[in-house]
């Protein structure tokens, strides 16, 4: 018997560590193609050692794209849209979930119908819109259209329907006005699902082609995805370049995840009330 559950603790163990190895594998391998030159990634037999040009990648990168000037706009574009949508999103999500008014379920029904439509049937509308009012090509323009994100408000909304409806009354009768109840109560037992609503707005807008892509018109504005697909599209790839590349463009998502882990496992774990 104790020998039946060593073998299954073995096999569960190697399982793991081969899953592990797969997953961690392709990011060791984008950081080993950042520090060597593109006719070396793909030799045979493959190097799977880091290299000592990983500076002249960069240089070459910033020459072709201005990799410092577009991580600086992408990293601007993302953090302002990452926090107002935040903001955004758990107001709507606790007025769906404690207040009661007129047309609350329809309007809720129609944000679940908004999470269904294909994201890319809005973007003529859109840019029919900020052309209209001349924000083609500029921040705001990538920043505005999806403050109010639909699954965003959904999840907030489902998180804040786990605070009690009489801790929020004894408030108001002990006088306490909205603002106070939703910044010093709500909000701090929130923090987990906060935490998690943060780190997927933040992913989204990082990673975010189609509308940059659309509505951005000079290089000078272009976010890092923009900017990187120029790359691939030219007529030599140079692929120490695009490793270069694509390894900047997940440190930003590591930090924020490491930054915020803590608080976003909590959310995934309980994210019950706390007194």
């Amino acid at each position: 018997m104790k020998k039946n559950n060593t073998l299954k603790k073995i096999s569960l163990y190697v399982f793991l560590v081969i899953g592990v190895i797969l997953s961690v594998f392709p990011f060791y391998w984008m950081f080993v193609g950042a520090t060597n030159p593109s006719g070396e990634i793909f030799s045979v037999p493959p190097n799977f050692l880091p290299g000592d040009y990983g500076w002249e990648n960069f240089k070459n990168l910033n020459e072709n794209i201005g990799i410092i000037r577009v991580m600086g706009n992408s990293l601007f574009i993302t953090l302002t849209f990452t926090a107002l949508s935040t903001i955004v999103c758990t107001a709507a999500g606790y007025a769906f979930a404690k207040f009661s008014f007129k047309g609350r379920n329809p309007i809720f029904f129609l944000l679940l119908v908004a999470i269904m439509i294909p994201y890319h049937v809005t973007l003529i509308p859109l840019f029919e819109i900020f052309a209209k009012v001349d924000w083609l090509n500029t921040f705001q323009a990538v920043i505005l259209p999806q403050i109010a994100y639909p699954f965003a408000i959904f999840l907030m909304r489902q998180n804040m329907q786990a605070i009690p409806d009489s801790l929020l009354e004894a408030a108001r009768v002990d006088g306490a006005g909205e603002f106070h109840i939703f910044f010093r109560m709500v909000l701090p037992v929130m923090r987990p699902a906060l935490a998690a609503v943060a780190i997927f707005l933040f992913m989204f807008q990082w990673n975010n082609f189609i509308w940059p892509l659309v509505v951005l018109q000079s290089q000078d504005m272009y976010t890092l995805p923009v900017a990187l697909s120029s790359l691939v599209g030219m007529s030599r790839i140079d692929y120490g370049q695009v490793m270069m590349g694509t390894t900047l463009s997940t440190l930003p998502i590591m930090i924020f995840f490491l930054l915020l882990q803590r608080q976003f496992i909590s959310g995934i774990l309980g994210g019950s009330v706390k007194e």
